[in-house]
């Protein structure tokens, strides 16, 4: 008894650091190697718990080759394009203009009944009311209403609501995405002039840049390694 017990708690407070240092976005959303991860380590861990035969060890190797192979994962989309891409797909649009793009939801397997429901529970029943709909990587949909649609704030009232813009993102974490910048119909020149005006020597500098128009451009330095 004494050692089961043992055995629980040593199992237990394993799983929980390491997926304390996998980090807290693990906890909010599940992309698909962190999915096949999840399910693979609860029955690992089960296994040394319901037979007390295996040594222990034998039971924590594998929870810990999981571990590092979701932590090179990790690191991977964190530092390539492609392979974030290749492992997590990327946000599709369902909606654009209050209409329904047949050929995204085709090639996402997505139904309009599944559109729909998605949009009630955002209480969204007119669809002619919705800008765009994004289907996320993690397969949540996100919403975005035209202006005269958005909920009411302090910072709108007595005002003009202004048109969305779709943000796009030119430079993330120092690397440059050019199918976004395609997509804006700009040239690198117009990106290299740009950073010149805002003090940015190079694109290597830059940690988040956000396009929404030629007047309204995120822009965001990475901060110097101490």
């Amino acid at each position: 008894m004494n050692i089961i017990f043992l055995r629980t708690l040593i199992i237990f407070a394993s799983i929980i650091i390491l997926m304390r240092l996998l980090g807290k976005r693990q906890l909010r959303e599940l992309e698909l190697s962190e999915l096949v991860v999840s399910v693979i380590l609860a029955d690992l861990a089960a296994n040394p718990l319901q037979d007390t035969g295996i040594p222990l060890f034998n039971g924590l190797l594998p929870i810990f080759v999981l571990f590092i192979c979701e932590l090179v994962i990790s690191g991977g989309i964190l530092t390539s394009v492609k392979f974030r891409t290749l492992m997590c797909g990327k946000p599709e649009f369902l909606i654009i203009n209050g209409q329904i793009l047949e050929y995204e939801m085709r090639k996402a397997r997505f139904s309009v009944d599944e559109l729909f429901e998605e949009l009630r529970s955002k209480e969204i029943l007119d669809i002619s009311t919705v800008k765009y709909a994004i289907l996320e990587t993690d397969g949540n949909i996100s919403t975005i209403l035209y202006p005269q649609y958005q909920p009411l704030t302090p910072y709108n009232i007595n005002s003009k609501p202004s048109e969305i813009e779709y943000p796009i993102i030119i430079i993330e974490d120092g690397i440059i995405l050019d199918k976004n910048l395609d997509y804006i119909g700009k040239k690198r020149r117009w990106l290299d002039n740009y950073l010149k005006e805002n003090k940015c020597e190079s694109y290597k500098e830059v940690f988040a840049m956000v396009y929404y128009s030629d007047k309204n451009i995120y822009l965001k330095k990475r901060k110097e390694k101490k």
